[in-house]
């Protein structure tokens, strides 16, 4: 469904990104791991259009089509829906007023999402509907921001550092949720840092190391056999 080959990307002079190989197929959970300032969210961003960074070489295709060089607004009408790392609500609009603002329908014939739906995987935005979402925290926040770009009706959702932040108990609540998302067959690429999650969670994991490059990928029971790698590319 997704494919990035050979991406190469910048901010500014400064390379980020030289030469990133990650495919995601139809229904699968991919995870992307790495030590903060390798480039996870530089990649993501590229994928979805923002700028910066910038794009220098590569390619990026979703079903069969290049959406490399196309602006934000196409990619995600293309059906890919971003959580972007730190949640990024709209805080002086309500929970209701959030999820409304980003809804798109679904296309024909499509089990599309509704406000009905999203709360029904989330039942405490329910409860919270009509509260600004500065004042909701941060746990029901990320829901907000995983509801949003739900409501986009996406066929593959990019998802950066869902867990950062989060209690504990929170945490265990999206991963929840998010396997219930998986069990649908929703795809999504995971950024993530937390090793556990993107084990529990995930089909596929790639590492993102120095230099900005791929430097190992697998499934979760080899990284985790796999201890050498956990501790020079994670630090575990």
């Amino acid at each position: 469904m997704l494919k990035i080959a050979d991406v190469h990307a910048n901010y500014g002079t400064a390379s980020i990104l030289r030469g990133v190989d990650l495919d995601v197929a139809s229904g699968e959970v991919v995870g992307l791991l790495g030590r903060n300032g390798m480039g996870k969210t530089t990649l993501v961003r590229t994928c979805a259009g923002l700028a910066p960074p910038r794009l220098v070489q590569g390619e990026i295709t979703f079903d069969g089509q290049p959406i490399h060089g196309l602006p934000s607004y196409q990619i995600g009408a293309q059906g890919i829906g971003l959580v972007p790392q730190g949640r990024h609500v709209f805080g002086s609009l309500t929970v209701l007023e959030n999820l409304q603002v980003a809804a798109r329908a679904a296309k024909d014939g499509d089990d599309g999402w509704t406000l009905d739906r999203v709360y029904g995987l989330f039942p405490r935005l329910k409860d919270r509907f009509n509260s600004r979402a500065r004042n909701l925290s941060g746990g029901e926040q990320q829901m907000l921001a995983i509801g949003r770009a739900l409501m986009t009706n996406p066929k593959m959702l990019l998802m950066d550092e869902p867990s950062e932040g989060l209690a504990p108990i929170v945490l265990g609540v999206i991963r929840q949720q998010l396997q219930e998302l998986k069990t649908q067959g929703l795809s999504i690429l995971l950024v993530e840092q937390s090793l556990g999650m993107a084990e529990r969670l995930c089909d596929r994991l790639y590492i993102l190391g120095e230099g900005g490059v791929i430097v190992w990928e697998g499934v979760p029971a080899d990284l985790n056999a796999d201890e050498r790698a956990k501790r020079v590319h994670l630090g575990v």
